[in-house]
């Protein structure tokens, strides 16, 4: 049996790291009372580091920063994060420096611990279900700029909280391409790309 070639994906990295989101909702919506996103940034133009968006009930609704490289953060904002949430284009959101740690099995209980100043957030995911890897081009879909390769292991139990407070709602079931899928998820091995 032969073995076929490798195939070199012959886009630019832009970045590699780490991306997962809580999003939590009352009822089984689309709109969410949480959205979390952390990143991990093993690389990129502006170094690697740790960033948290964060809007929520228990942020007044209103979108936080923490992060450990504020260069990293802003160029997330202006390129990839800017994408997925267009309000967080908004430079003249402050950025709170934080310290972050994890813990836990990827693959049955996971937690990011984000402390900063007197404050500690945690996200957390549980209950997870089989891993999936995702891999688009960039213009796919149309009108989107970056291409994305990533493992998704999606959790059914997750939540956010501010110093031991729980941020309400609940991540719901989803399907992804006839896959069982999560408003919440893990997002590791994270690549976007953009075409030379």
């Amino acid at each position: 049996m032969s073995i076929p070639p490798l195939i070199v994906d012959p886009n630019h990295i832009v970045m590699t790291g780490e991306n997962p989101f809580v999003r939590l909702a009352a009822e089984d919506t689309d709109h969410y009372t949480t959205s979390v996103s952390f990143w991990r940034m093993t690389f990129c133009p502006a170094g690697p580091g740790h960033v948290l968006f964060v809007k929520s009930e228990l942020t007044g609704d209103q979108w936080r920063i923490y992060s450990d490289n504020a260069a990293m953060t802003r160029w997330l904002q202006q390129t990839i994060q800017g994408m997925l949430a267009p309000e967080l284009k908004d430079e003249s959101l402050a950025i709170v420096d934080a310290t972050f740690a994890k813990s836990g099995d990827p693959l049955k209980s996971y937690t990011e611990t984000i402390t900063a100043g007197g404050d500690e957030l945690v996200c957390s995911w549980s209950n997870m279900r089989e891993p999936m890897m995702l891999h688009t081009q960039p213009g796919t879909p149309p009108g989107r700029p970056y291409g994305l390769n990533t493992v998704f292991v999606p959790a059914l139990e997750a939540s956010f909280s501010i110093n031991g407070q729980n941020a309400a709602g609940k991540a719901w079931p989803r399907d992804r391409d006839g896959r069982p899928f999560s408003t919440s998820s893990l997002a590791f091995s994270e690549s976007w790309t953009e075409a030379r």
